[in-house]
């Protein structure tokens, strides 16, 4: 995958390209605090199986090498359908594809429900529609949300001694293997300067505010009546064991109301898109290829 740069209303968008000339267009959105390097395997295992499309994995704004939103803005997921909206328009696409990891799927299923004009088929692996909440908890939310937001600016950034120290952090974090948590930290971090009390090392280059939780959510008849919106052809992928803010028993249920859509379960973790990229792959198969 090669780099690519644009240029969109919310700021400058970094990320890899695989391009297949005269080629489906699939734009691919990675997951929470990941960067476009999430689909490098997967691009690998579709060159190796000749699987022809132009893959384009943008860093979502304050994420990887994309510019952080300006002071004031906040991160929301239907300010993320807007932004890959620009991604696409920068683009040149009209219509396209979507491939969708974690966060990444449920931006996607915003945008698939909201823009069915714009958007072909769909892959969402590890998500479906938004993480929803019982109205009951909603203004505990907000309270939540809120003071975080104003406790912010006081948290000072963790800075590691070198790069292989926050891989380790990583692979901790989200139980990956070393390689795989190395593509991801060698694109989401810069280098920062000693400051007297600091010695010299590298931080995260996603945006800070990337980390508050959300104000408002979606309760679960809300997120039901959003993935029976989306029209196009779409394949969910999903690992077992289930991951807990997605049950078993919920993201089949979520499934089942696609109109046009099937599931594949596959033995995995949340990142079997990049550990065990060859069997996601020959799930895909040529489903971007298909006919609509």
């Amino acid at each position: 995958m090669r780099e690519f740069v644009l240029d969109t209303p919310l700021g400058r968008i970094a990320g890899l390209r695989a391009r297949a000339a005269d080629a489906p267009k699939v734009l691919a959105l990675h997951g929470w605090l990941d960067n476009a390097a999430s689909f490098v395997p997967l691009a690998a295992e579709f060159d190796r199986i000749g699987a022809d499309i132009d893959l384009v994995a943008p860093d979502l704004p304050g994420h990887g090498r994309s510019a952080h939103l300006a002071p004031g803005a906040d991160y929301s997921f239907a300010g993320a359908v807007n932004a890959a909206l620009d991604i696409a328009d920068a683009l040149g696409w009209e219509r396209f594809a979507l491939l969708g990891h974690s966060m990444g799927a449920g931006i996607g299923s915003l945008l698939a429900a909201a823009c069915p004009q714009r958007v072909s088929r769909f892959v969402a692996i590890e998500a479906l529609g938004a993480l929803s909440e019982v109205p009951e908890r909603t203004s505990q939310r907000l309270r939540e949300a809120i003071a975080a937001t104003r406790a912010l600016p006081a948290k000072r950034l963790r800075v590691f001694p070198d790069i292989a120290s926050a891989a380790r952090a990583r692979m901790q974090a989200n139980d990956l293997s070393e390689p795989v948590a190395r593509l991801l930290v060698e694109r989401g971090l810069v280098p920062v300067q000693a400051d007297g009390q600091h010695p010299a090392g590298y931080a995260w280059s996603s945006d800070p505010r990337l980390t508050l939780p959300t104000m408002v959510r979606m309760t679960e008849p809300q997120v039901r009546d959003l993935v029976r919106a989306i029209a196009c052809p779409t394949r969910v992928i999903h690992a077992d064991p289930a991951q807990p803010y997605l049950p078993e028993a919920l993201r089949r249920e979520r499934a089942a109301l696609l109109p046009r859509g099937d599931l594949v379960v596959l033995p995995g973790g949340h990142h079997l898109h990049m550990e065990q990229p060859r069997e996601v792959a020959a799930a895909i198969g040529d489903f971007f290829v298909a006919g609509e």
